[in-house]
């Protein structure tokens, strides 16, 4: 993980999406930008949690992690269809709900239409749990973090105040909250909001 350039002892820290870690996928089948791991600077058969994005450019398998849960979302393009081993194929596009699985099942993705950026959030069965929701945000809005950690990633231009500390998220940007907030937004802004706790 980045070293967030945030004061001392602030309950607020932010990665910003120009810093993030890029790398190829593990099967060496495009490339993730990774955006959070713990442990910190951990490789892919090590982490206890992950949340990255990935450009997916064309149709065929996704990597297989043993012993992870992973829920994926689409940030950008028209989505893709989903056959997850033991279940009816999925179409998931911008406006679905988070889509939780196991990472061990094989999975293999059919772009609908065109390039897509998902988002992927992982965890360590048996280690580490996680849910995912996308939110909109406009006027003011209250958000606390309920332990473990709580991150939110921005789609838009959101202002986030924690105590007497604030931040201006950009597009893609992530914060890591804890404790109580206040997200506003002058006009409906989309973000994901991640929590990942220990079991």
């Amino acid at each position: 993980m980045q070293d967030p350039k945030t004061p001392p002892h602030s309950q607020l820290q932010v990665l910003r999406a120009k810093d993030y870690r890029r790398m190829p996928w593990k099967n060496g089948g495009g490339e993730t930008v990774e955006i959070a791991v713990f442990p910190p600077e951990t490789d892919l058969t090590n982490f206890g949690w992950r949340v990255s994005m990935a450009t997916v450019a064309s149709d065929g398998p996704f990597s297989v992690f043993t012993g992870i849960n992973r829920t994926l979302s689409i940030l950008e393009g028209e989505g893709m269809e989903l056959d997850i081993a033991g279940r009816e194929p999925v179409v998931l596009t911008r406006a679905s709900e988070p889509l939780a699985f196991p990472a061990d099942a094989a999975t293999s993705a059919r772009l609908v239409s065109g390039t897509i950026v998902d988002l992927n959030v992982m965890t360590r069965r048996g280690q580490w749990a996680h849910r995912v929701e996308r939110r909109v945000f406009e006027g003011d809005h209250p958000l606390d973090a309920e332990g473990g950690v709580t991150m939110l990633l921005s789609l838009g231009n959101l202002r986030i105040d924690s105590g007497e500390h604030a931040e201006e998220l950009a597009r893609l940007d992530c914060a890591i909250i804890e404790g109580p907030c206040r997200v506003s937004s002058d006009m409906p802004v989309e973000a994901y909001l991640i929590r990942i706790s220990p079991v």
